[in-house]
């Protein structure tokens, strides 16, 4: 990896025509010559034409309602910045949801600011980096510059691709900290304009907004309808390709597993929603698995939960538990059946006008009968469910809203979420699950290391609800046809 030249302050910190040098770097400098030599002979690739991204007219109706919600109020919306990793490395950037659900940008140090115009309305401005500066060297001397990580759209190409007012972010917190009048930001991912902002916003004022732009998602329009659909088609295909390669995983570890489906993400979207968990035999009773390095081994069940992100932020988030040999023992079929038939229950649940809370419902008084009836508990369900009792084998609800998030509009007061109501376009997970811990002594032996879950993406219809990942089977004879249909 190339270091000589890279500062060590980031670029919009850096004076306009000096460069700050890496310690041990092997250049001691750049001389006269070389730096009049950079700045001339470079042809002009300025972008013209461009169209608007797919999703700009849904992101300026966004703006709208958000300007509608909050009239005669400063709104800023930040997409914060890049994260060391290590030393001089960063993560890869993530643009925060909110900035991303308003605008469809994703560059680090973005900022949307709406300004009141009116008594009601707001002038929208996003404030971006421009293209690294050719005549003080940045583009080739800077860490962040054109040379070293890609090229950034000009602000002209920005507005054309955005629809919104371009200017340059490098001077937006000076105007901030001058700025009058009532403000309101979303915190916690740039602490330069945050500090701007010091003495103009309060904590409460600002969750207020966290909070509308979080319930704001809840209804997904045409546009997030297809990108999840899209995510969750990708999914589908990352799960065949773990199929096909489970030998391989034998022979290794989860991580193979991981890697898999992590190709298909990236080269089918933008990376995956969230961490993989790809749990073979006990590990499955981990909910968050995602180390992600023990042993795969025939006779096992391999519990994976996957999504793709699509290249607009989507994400799928689905879940299937794989009979590692192709057929599931007895035992593990009895298990994976009482999931199904909750699941089942659950997906039935949702539909337009029923409580959020339903299908969760639904699904534990079926895991709660199949507890009694195993004599694991001891009945009746009612009394199991009121106590809570099957929790110690279903651990978790039963979904959650699914989105730019894979925990969507968490921030959600709890009335319009948990305690809401449900209507079309509203997409949820829906993802009942029994692990029976390996060091349970309250269930037989047989019990002990199996852990199921099986997760679909539900969307709300009009008339009752679409699974968008149907194209994986769910049933157990289903699941066993399917591997060996791709496995030859």
């Amino acid at each position: 990896m190339a270091d000589e030249l890279t500062p060590e302050t980031p670029e919009e910190e850096q004076p306009k025509k000096t460069h700050k040098q890496r310690k041990n770097g092997l250049y001691p400098g750049v001389s006269d010559e070389l730096a009049e030599n950079m700045r001339s002979g470079w042809a002009d690739t300025e972008l013209h034409g461009l169209e608007p991204i797919a999703q700009a007219a849904h992101t300026a109706a966004r703006r709208a309602a958000l300007s509608e919600r909050f009239p005669g109020e400063r709104l800023v919306v930040p997409a914060g910045r890049l994260k060391t990793r290590s030393n001089d490395t960063e993560y890869p950037f993530r643009a925060s949801t909110e900035y991303a659900y308003l605008t469809g940008d994703q560059t680090e140090n973005g900022v949307l600011v709406l300004e009141p115009a009116g008594v009601t309305g707001h002038t929208a401005t996003i404030y971006l980096l421009p293209r690294s500066d050719r005549e003080n060297g940045e583009f080739w001397l800077s860490g962040q510059g054109e040379l070293w990580v890609g090229r950034r759209h000009s602000l002209a190409e920005a507005e054309q691709l955005l629809g919104i007012p371009a200017q340059d972010v490098r001077e937006l917190a000076e105007a901030l900290s001058g700025a009058e009048g009532p403000v309101r930001a979303v915190r916690g991912h740039d602490a330069v304009i945050e500090s701007a902002l010091t003495d103009k916003v309060t904590k409460e004022r600002d969750e207020e907004l966290r909070v509308y732009l979080s319930e704001a998602r809840a209804v997904k329009d045409e546009f997030e309808i297809g990108e999840l659909q899209k995510a969750v088609d990708s999914t589908v295909r990352g799960f065949e390709d773990v199929v096909k390669v489970l030998d391989k995983a034998e022979a290794t570890s989860e991580r193979y597993i991981e890697g898999t489906f992590f190709l298909r993400a990236r080269v089918e979207g933008n990376d995956v929603g969230y961490g993989s968990i790809c749990a073979a035999g006990p590990h499955a009773c981990t909910l968050h698995w995602v180390r992600n390095d023990g042993d795969v081994r025939s006779g096992d069940l391999l519990l994976l939960d996957a999504g793709v992100e699509t290249h607009s932020l989507y994400t799928a988030d689905v879940t299937r538990t794989l009979p590692i040999s192709g057929t599931y023992t007895d035992i593990q079929r009895k298990i994976y059946d009482a999931v199904y038939e909750s699941q089942e229950a659950g997906i039935a649940a949702v539909k337009p006008g029923a409580k959020f809370r339903d299908f969760h419902d639904a699904s534990q008084h079926v895991l709660a009968e199949k507890l009694v009836e195993w004599g694991l508990l001891e009945g009746p369900v009612e009394r199991v469910l009121e106590l809570g009792l099957q929790r110690r084998w279903t651990l978790h609800g039963t979904g959650h809203m699914l989105g730019m998030d894979v925990h969507d509009c968490a921030a959600a007061r709890t009335e319009a979420y948990v305690d809401g109501t449900l209507e079309p376009g509203v997409c949820l997970t829906v993802e009942p699950g029994l692990y029976f811990q390996a060091d349970d002594l309250t269930v037989p032996e047989e019990y002990r290391g199996i852990g199921v879950r099986i997760e679909d993406d539900i969307l709300v219809t009009e008339d009752g609800n679409r699974n968008l990942s149907a194209g994986l089977p769910r049933t157990s004879t289903d699941v066993e046809a399917w591997m060996a249909r791709l496995q030859g």
